[in-house]
């Protein structure tokens, strides 16, 4: 049976993860976050004293760095580092920054990158990053560029912070959206950018159902499922 290949890419917090996941239950397939694969590798680096602005000693640590996907009973991505179940600490704010300065670094993009290709080659995939259509799955069937206003991100991710008992202050989110779009845009290595044959999709003024929907409209479009 044919796999097919659904890439997700946009900014921080845009919503990337939460519509992946529930676009690959509706459709069946496996659900692929790759920023949780980078914030694995952030968290070692953090645990270990690395800087994650240093590309050679990252690069020197990265052979001692087993991420591990796994999937739960409801079929959620977990993330293993190194055999232990690190799903809710990659959460943390701070990781944040980790995972975005190392996955500015080549020897980090070129360590991942097969990992993720695999998964795309053994399994119908839906796959969210931020290369992931330009990158890693170049010639995935259906490619989406999902974005929203950097305030409407900050407010969903003020909620989801709150939710998990974390709260941070609006304009502190806002600033580190921000920040993490101009890092994203301007690193060297795989920038954020919308792959040519993507398809844009705002959901600024759209809602999580709304959004799902757009999305899972997009991918029955371009694919016939």
């Amino acid at each position: 049976m044919k796999t097919i290949r659904i890439a997700i890419d946009g900014p921080s917090g845009a919503g990337k993860s939460t519509l992946a996941r529930a676009a690959a239950a509706a459709l069946g397939f496996l659900y692929v976050d790759t920023g949780a694969i980078y914030r694995t590798v952030g968290l070692y680096m953090r645990d270990h004293g690395v800087d994650p602005r240093d590309g050679e000693a990252v690069a020197a640590a990265l052979p001692e760095v087993r991420p591990e996907l796994c999937y739960d009973e409801a079929g959620g991505q977990r993330m293993l580092l190194n055999g232990e179940d690190v799903s809710e600490a990659i959460r943390l704010p701070e990781i944040s920054r980790y995972a975005s300065a190392v996955s500015a670094l080549p020897a980090v993009r070129a360590y991942l990158l097969e990992l993720q290709r695999e998964l795309a080659r053994r399994n119908s995939v839906v796959m969210d990053g931020r290369d992931i259509g330009t990158v890693v799955l170049p010639d995935a069937e259906v490619k989406i560029f999902l974005t929203a206003s950097a305030r409407v991100r900050a407010e969903r991710r003020c909620r989801e912070l709150e939710e998990r008992g974390t709260p941070q202050p609006f304009e502190e989110v806002l600033r580190e959206i921000e920040d993490r779009d101009f890092q994203d845009t301007h690193r060297a290595a795989a920038p954020l950018r919308q792959a040519e044959d993507a398809v844009l999709l705002d959901t600024s003024v759209l809602d999580f159902q709304e959004s799902r929907e757009a999305l899972l409209r997009i991918v029955r479009e371009r694919t016939g499922l």
